[in-house]
């Protein structure tokens, strides 16, 4: 982490037209592995992130994020067992100084 600055982490989730798992819980989860180095927020267009993380619904993972900025790239899951890739992704930029 830099200076002991949790990583700042935009959320954008899809619409929800064909979700087979419970994104919210999800997040839930993945906010529960980083308490207090991860601050994780709902996506805003004016905000440059460290990382943003993109939850759909499906496989198809739909849900536009061109419109975000981010510095260290976007990380997408389409079903809870990506929690583990994204979890492990951000660990490594952690690791890394953000």
């Amino acid at each position: 982490m830099r200076n002991n600055t949790p990583l700042h982490c935009g959320v954008k989730f899809c619409g929800g037209c064909n979700s087979r798992y419970e994104r919210r819980e999800a997040l839930e989860k993945l906010k529960s592995l980083f308490v207090d180095r991860v601050d994780f927020e709902h996506a805003k267009e004016d905000i440059n992130y460290d990382v943003l993380v993109v939850i759909g619904g499906c496989t198809n993972c739909c849900a536009s994020y061109e419109q975000y900025s981010t510095k260290n790239g976007v990380f997408k899951m389409w079903e809870e067992v990506g929690i583990e890739r994204i979890s492990e992704s951000i660990e490594k930029i952690i690791k890394n100084g953000g």
